[in-house]
């Protein structure tokens, strides 16, 4: 049997046949702003009885709400894709200008209904919830109405959101055409090469490392020469949400993002204590990195240094092959599914210029399909990337059968389901090695993502933490936010390292988006979190898929320390938890050294 070859491009013509000239998506949009505009006006014209009466027009207002929903995200997730494949499509910069428009007329329509929720009594609330029709969403629907009680009123929301669209967003916008126009430039076998961000930040992988450091210097210049305008940004991203935190009386500047994430700050505070008080094995790792590649330190450039002389590279053939198969491992449905994401051309992965730096996976509600977004060379940390976001996809797939609101899952539970695929793939990779070399790099590999979500992670979240504090003292200068970064990043690396990249606040897009603020700590929670449900899943074997399919349904209607307890019998609130998950990481670690031992 002949194994239909993967194409490395993926398909959106499917969606809108003809891209950013799509007439097809410019019907869309415009039918896309109707629902929206029909949608705002019945919220304007309901108004509740504060009577069990009610349940069935909100029910109606509730489809038209997932209605509007479902067409601005399938117009948002095609921009994405448009705007990810070419960073010089300027007719999807415009799109995507109109979809934030459309956005937030949506969301001041949302802070209408939201409010309004509010005026039903408590007991009246509770008898509409346990009506047949809306149980389903009490969760979704009551979590909403708690949150508009702990914002300003109506029209000031709405003002909020329509200011925000030149205020707050368009800044985020701005990055995003800095970033598209800068360019890394490179000597490669003498040829001089004007390499796009992605491309560039592929070079870090380099063994060489005189290409690595070369690579570093130039990436840190392009930096420094836009600093001017991405401080601008930054600055102002965060002065529009301290303000408005401020109106609404909010002291902590993570009571948001936690209330996104569905987490307490004891969670995540628990989580944070007990990774700093191990760090000392990951400090062992990085300090012995450094002996083998004959250093004294490793500088930042050389975290993701290749070892060894083994060049472990598969096609994008062999790593789609090998995803599947392993998936299989562990579930059937699973590898189907990413089965079908590689036959239907679901996922972009062509190493070329002009694509957009890092990778992603969206969701197209109306077509039910996902899509994937990366730059694929062939090394391990590619395979694994790719396995990561088919674990995104494959949250969004088990889910497809729920109503929307209740597919709308925090990113902490995000990570965790892409985590765990990417923990399948890095074992099984482990496990594959053939000689001792080999089995180094690929443990090395799999450890840098270790270092990545404990130490990395942690530095953007200290930076941005201590950022938010000066922030609300006034402009914060560049030179402050270098400062600020290179401390983070000496605190979060236990000064493991010789060089540090203190433009990394510039360099990294996780920043500027303005749909989550605190666009870190979530990754670290679902790493870690993945652990657990991965350790229980090696003990029960292959029918734990059905379990952890169960688990997936749950994320987007409970809060997380809920969900553990469901289906972990774990407490988030305590060390236990945190410590077990940190020792998996250590035991790699310890694997590491052991083999590595001179």
């Amino acid at each position: 049997m002949t194994t239909k070859m993967y194409s490395p491009v993926w398909d959106l013509d499917v969606f809108f046949k003809g891209g950013s000239d799509s007439p097809a998506f410019a019907e869309h949009v415009v039918e896309t702003e109707k629902e929206i505009n029909a949608f705002k006006t019945d919220v304007h014209n309901w108004e509740p009885t504060n009577s069990i009466s009610d349940t069935t027009e909100l029910l109606n207002i509730i489809k038209k709400f997932e209605l509007g929903t479902k067409k601005i995200r399938e117009a948002s997730a095609f921009v994405s894709c448009l705007q990810a494949q070419n960073i010089e499509d300027k007719k999807a910069d415009e799109h995507r200008a109109k979809l934030t428009t459309l956005s937030a007329a949506f969301q001041s329509a949302l802070t209408i209904l939201d409010e309004k929720l509010t005026k039903y009594d408590a007991s009246v609330w509770e008898s509409i919830m346990n009506s047949a029709e809306l149980t389903e969403l009490s969760f979704v629907l009551t979590e909403r109405r708690t949150a508009a009680t702990e914002k300003l009123s109506q029209k000031e929301e709405s003002l909020i959101n329509s200011l925000a669209i030149d205020g707050y967003h368009s800044w985020s916008q701005l990055y995003d055409l800095v970033v598209g126009n800068i360019k890394i430039p490179f000597k490669d076998n003498g040829e001089e090469k004007q390499l796009s961000i992605g491309q560039a930040a592929n070079k870090f992988s380099n063994p060489d490392r005189q290409v690595r450091r070369e690579i570093f210097e130039k990436w840190e210049t392009a930096w420094e020469q836009q600093s001017d305008y991405l401080s601008r940004a930054l600055n102002h991203l965060a002065g529009f949400r301290l303000n408005v935190y401020k109106e609404r009386g909010w002291e902590d500047v993570l009571k948001e993002p936690l209330a996104i994430n569905r987490m307490e700050k004891e969670t995540l505070d628990t989580m944070w204590e007990v990774i700093a008080k191990n760090k000392q094995p990951l400090v062992e790792f990085l300090n012995r990195k450094a002996e083998l590649l004959g250093l004294e330190k490793l500088s930042w450039y050389d975290l993701d240094a290749p070892m060894g002389n083994t060049e472990v590279k598969l096609s994008y053939q062999e790593g789609a092959e090998f995803i599947i198969e392993n998936f299989t491992h562990f579930g059937e449905e699973m590898a189907s599914f990413a089965k079908m994401a590689f036959e239907e051309k679901w996922i972009e992965a062509e190493d070329r210029p002009g694509k957009r730096p890092g990778g992603f996976h969206t969701y197209f509600p109306a077509s039910s399909q996902s899509r994937i977004f990366m730059t694929y060379s062939g090394t391990p940390s590619n395979i694994s990337t790719l396995a990561h976001e088919l674990g995104h996809g494959f949250h969004t797939y088990a889910m497809r059968e729920l109503a929307l609101l209740n597919r709308n899952y925090a990113m902490n539970v995000a990570e965790t389901a892409s985590t765990f695929a990417e923990m399948i793939v890095a074992d099984a990779s482990v496990k594959k090695a053939q000689t001792k070399e080999e089995k180094i790099t690929l443990l090395e590999d799999k450890i840098q993502r270790t270092i990545a979500l404990l130490m990395n992670i942690h530095a953007r979240f200290l930076f941005e933490t201590k950022f938010y504090e000066e922030r609300k003292n006034g402009m914060v200068s560049v030179e402050k936010l270098n400062a600020l970064m290179e401390a983070a990043q000496k605190e979060a690396y236990g000064d493991a390292l010789s060089q540090y990249h203190p433009s990394f606040w510039a360099s990294k897009l996780h920043f500027y988006i303005t749909g989550v603020p605190f666009y870190n700590f979530p990754y670290t929670f679902g790493f870690l979190f993945s652990l657990g449900i991965y350790a229980q899943a090696l003990e029960e074997g292959k029918g734990y898929e059905e379990k952890y399919i169960a688990l997936l349904k749950d994320t987007a209607s409970m809060k997380v320390e809920d969900l553990a307890k469901k289906h972990l019998n774990v407490d988030l609130t305590k060390p236990e938890f945190w410590e077990k998950a940190v020792g998996l990481c250590i035991e790699d670690i310890k694997e590491f050294l052991a083999l590595t031992e001179k």
